[in-house]
């Protein structure tokens, strides 16, 4: 069932005709091209000669992809993306989530969607048009630079990389890591976030610049690694700013700024990553499903053992309760906001990473040994999900967060 769900949407949430249109185009462009190259890309990450240089075919499958009018799909403006609600481009983002390849190939890929909705909501119009422009056509990609390694990051007020002003520009020192993409020859800007005013309010004290990756003093340390996956070309680095000068026009939105733009930029992005999970689990569990009609073990295929059984009945049904609560975080993103969805949007970024990771350990349990291996997607999906449960906020911020919200109604 490549490119497609085996299980119905719900109608519980019910698609635009839109959405559901866009989605059977983009559910065959998957089918007859996306995951057809995996196995071309993997083996072009896997030659040391070509590894950390952008695959050819990615990028023709990118212009194929603009082409057909599968770009930019998950911006709600209508003035640089296609207008679709959350809602609407739930069931897209969890088809491109089948494939760890897909969401560039629509220019729908992470960190890049959280830094266009930065720069479309904060940027100043020359700040839009030096950078937003090229992001939106895909001719180079961003990272996003907050996390530090001698600091609990999880709690941002611990931010401690410094801005200091001088005349008219900042000088940035510190390291940054879990850079994700910042190792991509494409990366030309890095939005980082620093200390501008130490002494201000703990929330006030952030801000966020726009930092060019070919500035003097930034260097990349190392490429960090996760379970062995560097993910090359992209990667995830760390960073050394050393003396780095940045004029004070590359601020985003005003001094002491950072905090509330950190807080609008990942409401959409802990959501989509949800949404993604939910394709990574689903294609998980189809790949359960052909394994066990098609494996033999002990005089009988793997689904008539009660064990295989239980695995995917359990799989199928964590799927659809992530699934729903994710349409509901969307349709309440939608009429109420970050803000008025903020519990919601913790609840998935809590429940979906630990629901893939679930699905895609029984998966490759079934798979026995192979699971492990290259030969299946299934052992770098698992890594993948497991970066999730610390991605964007560990699942301990989020449980903590929430409680608070539902001590205090």
């Amino acid at each position: 069932m490549a490119g497609a769900t085996l299980f119905p949407q719900s109608q519980l949430f019910p698609q635009s005709d839109r959405s559901r249109a866009l989605g059977a185009r983009l559910a065959a462009f998957m089918a007859a091209n996306v995951l057809p190259a995996e196995a071309g890309l993997a083996a072009w990450a896997a030659d040391p000669a070509t590894r950390w240089t952008p695959p050819p075919q990615l990028e023709a499958l990118k212009a194929q992809a603009r082409a057909e009018g599968l770009w930019n799909l998950f911006l709600p403006d209508p003035q640089h993306g296609a207008g679709l609600s959350n809602l609407e481009y739930a069931p897209l983002a969890e088809q491109m989530g089948r494939s760890l390849i897909a969401p560039e190939i629509f220019n729908c890929g992470a960190p890049d969607t959280g830094n266009i909705e930065v720069l479309a909501q904060f940027g100043s119009p020359e700040q839009q048009t030096r950078w937003l422009a090229p992001l939106l056509d895909g001719t180079i990609r961003s990272a996003f630079a907050m996390t530090e390694p001698e600091v609990a990051s999880s709690d941002a007020t611990n931010i401690a990389m410094r801005f200091r002003r001088d005349g008219d520009d900042y000088v940035l020192d510190g390291r940054k890591w879990w850079t994700t993409g910042a190792g991509d020859p494409r990366c030309a800007l890095l939005i980082v976030m620093g200390v501008t005013d130490p002494d201000a309010a703990p929330h006030r004290r952030q801000s966020m610049l726009l930092v060019p990756m070919d500035a003097p003093g930034v260097r990349v340390v190392r490429p960090l690694q996760v379970f062995g996956y560097d993910d090359a070309p992209h990667g995830h680095v760390e960073l050394q700013f050393e003396q780095v000068r940045v004029p004070v026009a590359n601020l985003l939105h005003g001094e002491g700024r950072g905090f509330e733009i950190a807080q609008a930029r990942l409401g959409p992005g802990r959501i989509h990553h949800c949404m993604r999970l939910i394709g990574l689990a689903q294609r998980a569990l189809e790949a359960m499903l052909e394994r066990a009609r098609s494996r033999v073990a002990f005089g009988q295929p793997l689904g008539a053992h009660g064990m295989a059984q239980q695995m995917i009945v359990a799989s199928r049904c964590e799927i659809e309760q992530a699934r729903l609560l994710t349409l509901q975080a969307a349709a309440a993103l939608d009429a109420h906001g970050n803000k008025g969805a903020r519990d919601l949007i913790g609840m998935i970024k809590v429940v979906a990473p630990a629901m893939a990771c679930a699905v895609i350990d029984r998966a490759i349990q079934l798979h026995g040994a192979g699971g492990l291996s290259q030969d299946h997607f299934l052992a770098h999906a698992y890594a993948s999900a497991r970066a999730l449960r610390l991605a964007d906020g560990p699942d301990e911020v989020h449980i903590a967060s929430l409680a608070r919200s539902m001590l205090k109604a």
